[in-house]
């Protein structure tokens, strides 16, 4: 299994300045077990389950003893990974670069929507039948947030707010963070909440499952959100970090997957500044 891997990671290892022997020979610093955390954008045994199939193949890929880690919040994943409690995670832009601001993270790949894009959109809901379709038609009404460090759930829409002169604490009769992405969705579905901030791919992935399109009202889109990115601890053996890379770049969806994107592109640090730049504009306005 490991040999036809690292044909696979060929290509990525030369761009590194790594040979596949090398690659192979110093297999011998790696840990015997990684720990892989995923932000919660669903309840725990939903990401077990969704995760799992990613979780086995890097375990035959790479062969190390893969132990899944979930979280209650972004925070946990962040705190995790500059701890070392947590070596490579699935985690939001903004939490990845709260994460590069706290410690030693690298971001190796990035998620691919069906659509073949590295990306995804914000986008704000209400329900069908309503009759809230604008941003006006939401002021007074109960709102919800995802997590404090999600990009979609929270920094992109305050950004908007911003533009539009919107103070959520006085706009709206009531703000709540809900956690994650599917609880958000859940909530409004239930009519717990009036408005939501979520995204098209967590969004996309529940319809026909937990919710329908038809139910929903998309109020606003945001511009494209460089995709949900997979880092890894800076401290990791190189010759592993470039093969979880690898392993990521070479995974194949199967056509039952239950995750919301299609596929992984090439990442690195850099593909997050414009991320980097909300977060800069995000604390101005808090300031």
């Amino acid at each position: 299994m490991i040999k036809s891997f690292f044909k696979k990671v060929a290509i990525t290892t030369a761009v590194l300045g790594l040979t596949v022997s090398s690659l192979s020979a110093n297999k011998k610093e790696w840990p015997k077990e990684i720990v892989f955390g995923v932000i919660p954008v669903a309840g725990t045994s939903s990401i077990e389950k969704m995760w799992g199939g990613i979780v086995q193949y890097l375990e035959e890929t790479l062969e190390v003893k893969v132990n899944l880690k979930t979280t209650s919040d972004y925070t946990g994943i962040i705190t995790g990974m500059a701890h070392g409690h947590i070596d490579a995670a699935y985690i939001g832009p903004k939490a990845y670069v709260t994460a590069t601001e706290r410690t030693n993270v690298e971001a190796v790949a990035m998620e691919v929507n069906h659509e073949g894009v590295p990306g995804y959109h914000g986008i704000i809901l209400t329900r069908k039948g309503s009759g809230l379709k604008t941003l006006e038609d939401i002021k007074g009404k109960v709102w919800a947030f995802t997590d404090p460090q999600s990009t979609s759930g929270t920094l992109v829409p305050s950004i908007l707010f911003s533009k539009k002169g919107i103070n959520p604490d006085n706009y709206f009769s009531k703000v709540i963070y809900s956690g994650g992405h599917q609880a958000s969705v859940l909530a409004l579905k239930a009519g717990r909440v009036d408005a939501i901030s979520n995204n098209d791919l967590d969004f996309n992935s529940g319809v026909g499952k937990q919710w329908e399109k038809d139910d929903f009202n998309v109020v606003w889109k945001s511009d494209l959100i460089p995709g949900t990115p997979i880092a890894v601890r800076g401290e990791l053996p190189t010759s592993l970090k470039v093969a979880i890379k690898g392993a990521f770049l070479a995974y194949e969806f199967p056509k039952d997957s239950q995750l919301p994107m299609a596929g992984f592109a090439n990442a690195k640090d850099s593909s997050y500044d414009s991320t980097r730049e909300l977060v800069e504009a995000k604390k101005k306005i808090s300031k």
